[in-house]
């Protein structure tokens, strides 16, 4: 039997375990990148690590989140990156060179290789045939190092594609009709991977979108075939010689095929407040909005734009409505300047802002209170827009544009004719806002650069073999790592100071709990369904942790955060009877014995306060009982440096 393209990939990079699903797997990590939300922590971490110099074949620190600079802190701790990229041996993409998703998949994105990223929507570059999975800080910082990245073997979820895209339906139709089907949690332990002849007709920016709203369906990856469009788009950019062809053998078997016919598809759009819950544009004709956004990592190609950009012309935004445009590189905005798409974009009356994530983390431009804002992005989690009450939509930019242009929830189709573009053979190259690292024989000479933002890290420790804990919060399905540690303009400067960043966790929740853990000395959250769902940002466990959180008992995990769980050193637990949850409440102490032997077996019995017992599972492989055990990676890695030193 043949071979999927994820298994081709994942087999080609494989350094521990077998290839069978479920079992515990090793891959060696080719590229590495990291944003400045969560490169402070990698760096820090690397730091630790105590290896001089990375050790991939291209890693590249991008600062796209952290931009505004309202004070000190963000131009500080950009510096810290930038000194440590000197050292370390990463490039530096400057701030305003663009989105570290669309900068790399432009720029040093390659079919067939592995990356690890710090951010969630890593899979981006899953577009482009590399085997692309977004982790926490920490595993990152392993990666840059030498070290392996290590996950179970996930299986394949195979999405065939059929017909071709009708005028004014796009690729983010695409990426909303999988998570109308499938939901939030319909990829979680899943690769998906796109084929059928339908993939021939879309372009490498396209796959990119599909691939980066993977992530919301909760997919460790998601991956495209490379073929002439990949050439293609490689050659734009002046790295033909990076192309390798890569498909799935035509006898591979896969645990599931969807079958999309791209030619049924129709406008869609995705409701307040989850990615998946879609509905068709048409079915909200006429509802009134006061903010679009367009841009983000998943809709900010120069593809995406002159779209936009041929859709505004001779138009103007709808009076009392305001538009952003958000370019995701310096490459795209240059080409919108030089080919007049930009001046039709300002025409309209639309606001430029910064080659940059921007609104998609609630880094300016919040909607109005109770506003609606309809924006291209991936997520529109509560409060993430940085508005606490606002009402997201997520659409794509035709959608976006019509209802700029009309004020009013609009399907595109209704307003406009299909928009004439082409995009040139060869694209504008200018990487001089990428900088190389320090050559290794002046490396030493590089001073790391630390603001006073800058604080410690949080230290684990081995878990004590009998635990009363105190359940500091309860909460309920689908929390997010926004709602354990949200984003926006106001707290995102934290990012390197876990104790000032404390004041925040679950504040969207419940105001009181950073007050009430921090009394409470060690600790325990309770959550439902889909506990940690979202951003890879890894504060949302070290923040808990160094509040005195010890374990999170939930019904089930989002990858990432369970895998930043175990890192930190908190114990992640499920409920084997998921109505068990409801016998728990905020208050209640819970009594863990024999948790250590409890780590090694997988299985504890909790005892309440009244008596009553309930079990708890912790499946973990044997590296994540071993890290676990020692207190967290970081205490780990250390042991193991120091055994290989003696």
């Amino acid at each position: 039997m043949g071979l999927s393209l994820t298994e081709k990939l994942i087999l080609s990079h494989l350094t521990e375990g077998t290839a069978e699903k479920g079992g515990e797997i090793a891959l060696r990590i080719d590229q590495t990148l990291t944003q400045d939300a969560t490169g402070t922590l990698a760096y820090l971490e690397f730091e630790q690590m105590g290896v001089p110099r990375v050790r991939t074949e291209k890693s590249v620190a991008y600062v796209d989140h952290n931009t505004l600079g309202c004070g000190f802190e963000n131009a500080d701790d950009h510096r810290f990156i930038r000194t440590c990229a000197e050292k370390f041996g990463v490039w530096y993409s400057c701030p305003g060179n663009g989105i570290c998703h669309q900068v790399h998949l432009e720029r040093f994105g390659k079919p067939g290789k592995t990356l690890l990223g710090s951010d969630s929507h890593t899979p981006t570059c899953g577009g482009l045939g590399m085997l692309a999975i977004g982790a926490g800080g920490l595993d990152v910082a392993v990666a840059m190092g030498g070290g392996a990245y290590r996950l179970r073997m996930p299986g394949v979820i195979r999405v065939e594609l059929r017909g071709r895209l009708r005028p004014l339906v796009s690729a983010k139709d695409v990426a909303l009709e999988i998570l109308r089907r499938l939901g939030v949690k319909g990829g979680v332990g899943y690769v998906m991977e796109w084929c059928g002849e339908g993939v021939g007709s879309l372009s490498v920016p396209e796959r990119a979108t599909i691939a980066n709203m993977g992530a919301e369906l909760g997919a460790t990856t998601t991956v495209f075939p490379s073929d002439g469009v990949t050439r293609a788009f490689l050659a734009a950019q002046d790295r033909e010689e990076d192309f390798v062809p890569l498909e799935a053998d035509s006898d591979a078997s896969y645990d599931r095929t969807v079958v999309i016919d791209l030619s049924e598809l129709e406008p869609l759009i995705a409701c307040p407040s989850r990615p998946d819950n879609v509905v068709k544009v048409s079915e909200l004709s006429g509802f009134a909005a006061d903010q679009v956004c367009i841009g983000s990592c998943t809709n900010s190609s120069l593809a995406d734009l002159l779209k936009v950009a041929a859709l505004l012309k001779n138009r103007k935004v709808a009076r009392g409505l305001s538009l952003s445009v958000s370019p995701g590189s310096r490459q795209v905005l240059s080409m919108l300047a030089e080919s007049g798409a930009l001046q039709d974009i300002l025409a309209s009356g639309a606001r430029l802002l910064e080659c940059a994530c921007g609104p998609c983390i609630g880094m300016g431009f919040s909607p109005p209170g109770g506003g609606v804002s309809v924006r291209t992005f991936n997520r529109n989690f509560e409060g993430r827009s940085g508005t606490a009450d606002a009402l997201v939509y997520l659409a794509s930019p035709e959608t976006a544009a019509a209802t700029a242009v009309t004020g009013f929830i609009t399907d595109p189709r209704k307003v406009f004719d299909p928009p004439q573009i082409a995009l040139p053979d060869r694209m504008r190259i200018d990487d001089s806002a990428v900088y190389p690292p320090a050559p290794e024989d002046e490396a030493d000479r590089v001073e790391i650069v630390r603001g006073k933002n800058i604080a410690p890290l949080p230290q684990g420790r081995p878990p004590e073999d009998s635990m009363r804990l105190t359940v500091s919060l309860k909460v309920g399905d689908n929390i997010t790592t926004d709602h354990i540690m949200p984003a926006g303009a106001k707290i995102l400067p934290f990012r390197s100071n876990i104790p000032l960043l404390s004041r925040y966790c679950f504040t969207v929740c419940d105001p009181e709990f950073p007050e009430r853990a921090r009394a409470l000395g060690r600790s325990a959250v309770v959550g439902g369904e889909n506990y940690g769902q979202g951003s890879s940002r890894e504060h949302a466990a070290l923040v808990p942790l160094y509040l005195g959180v010890t374990a999170v008992i939930a019904v089930s995990f989002a990858r990432i955060h369970r895998a930043n769980l175990i890192n930190a050193g908190i114990i992640p637990f499920t409920f084997r009877r998921p109505a068990d949850a409801g016998l728990v409440a905020e208050g209640d102490v819970l009594s863990l014995e024999g948790v250590r032997a409890a780590i090694g077996t997988g299985v504890m019995t909790a005892v309440t306060s009244d008596g009553r017992e309930i079990v708890l599972d912790c499946p973990l492989t044997d590296r994540q009982k071993k890290i676990l055990l020692a207190g967290g990676l970081l205490a780990l890695t250390a042991e193991e440096n120091e055994g290989e030193r003696t």
